[in-house]
């Protein structure tokens, strides 16, 4: 079997329920903020939301991904790390129910990462998020002949925040090179760049093929502000470029052309999994004939389909008439 894409990232499962206010005061976490836990503070949250209404899906940047790429009709593995508990058998099992092929060994011990999110009735998210076992994914949890079936492996840059992900990720470059699989990397989060800048501009400037960024991390990485400038200087070392605009769209770059993508008009309910789901669109696009133009267009109304409803997966996947329909006005 070929793969159209392999993908490492961080496995993590998305916990979605609606709580009170007096909930999240008595649980003592910054309302509408992101904050990382460790596993027993994740533990007591859990603990906390037993008896009410929750939602569970298999979840991580990269891992939304592949799922997305899968549920567009392509064919995808993941690598992502697991432990033998209760949430790390539902990823690997939701994961595999959408056909996506992942075969890493759960850890003995530890527990499976979580993303907590924890809905009020004003709509405001809070997310807590705990990397557990997912940040102890090594080299040795990479399949080399998956990789060498795969057409692009797909890397996160949340990767890169701690080891052995870090030197995971680079193992995988490093094995897609060896067997001409193309390489595609999202920068993740501005917050990175802070710190990883030099090494980020390594891997533009030598093994990746394709790069996905938004335009804050774009301006982060080239000190530019405007988004063209910004898209010009990153093809100036990268064969490929996404650069996604918000509402505004995107910015492709490819073979010297730039390709602006218009944004498509929703109501915006959730951002969540947005910058993910794009991503999935172009990668399945390049990978599956359409041109770059189409591919963009197609990962912009997939990004719009994912900003208007909750969570970070398609509630109403494309369906092979809808994709005929879109691309036939490109």
């Amino acid at each position: 079997m070929q793969y159209d894409v392999y993908g490492v990232g961080n496995a993590l499962v998305d916990i979605q329920a609606n709580v009170s206010d007096s909930v999240l005061e008595e649980l003592g976490f910054a309302k509408g903020v992101m904050t990382l836990v460790d596993e027993d503070a994740q533990q007591q949250v859990l603990s906390r939301l037993d008896g009410a209404d929750v939602s569970r899906c298999a979840g991580g940047s990269a891992a939304n991904t592949i799922m997305g790429i899968v549920d567009f009709g392509g064919k995808a593995a993941y690598a992502g790390k697991v432990a033998e508990d209760e949430i790390g058998a539902f990823f690997l099992q939701d994961m595999r129910n959408l056909g996506v092929k992942i075969e890493n060994e759960p850890a003995a011990t530890g527990r499976s990462g979580s993303c907590c999110v924890l809905i009020t009735d004003d709509a405001e998210r809070t997310m807590l998020t705990s990397l557990g076992v997912s940040s102890t994914l090594s080299p040795s949890d990479l399949q080399e002949e998956e990789i060498a079936r795969s057409k692009y492996v797909y890397i996160e840059g949340y990767l890169f925040a701690g080891e052995p992900t870090r030197t995971t990720a680079l193992k995988a470059i490093e094995l897609a090179k060896k067997h001409d699989v193309k390489v595609a990397f999202t920068v993740s989060d501005p917050f990175l760049i802070q710190y990883h800048k030099d090494e980020f501009w390594q891997l533009i400037e030598g093994p990746v093929d394709l790069l996905f960024c938004n335009l804050e991390e774009a301006r982060a990485l080239t000190g530019k502000i405007d988004p063209v400038d910004c898209a010009h200087e990153i093809h100036r070392h990268a064969e490929n470029v996404a650069l996604t605009l918000g509402g505004d769209g995107s910015l492709l770059m490819h073979d010297g052309d730039a390709i602006p993508i218009e944004g498509v008009t929703v109501k915006a309910v959730d951002t969540t999994g947005a910058g993910d789901m794009y991503a999935a669109g172009i990668l399945y696009g390049i990978t599956n004939g359409l041109s770059w133009k189409q591919a963009g267009h197609l990962a912009s109304h997939a990004a719009a389909r994912i900003v208007s409803q909750l969570g970070a997966r398609m509630k109403e996947p494309f369906t092979q008439q809808d994709m005929q329909e879109l691309l036939g006005r490109y």
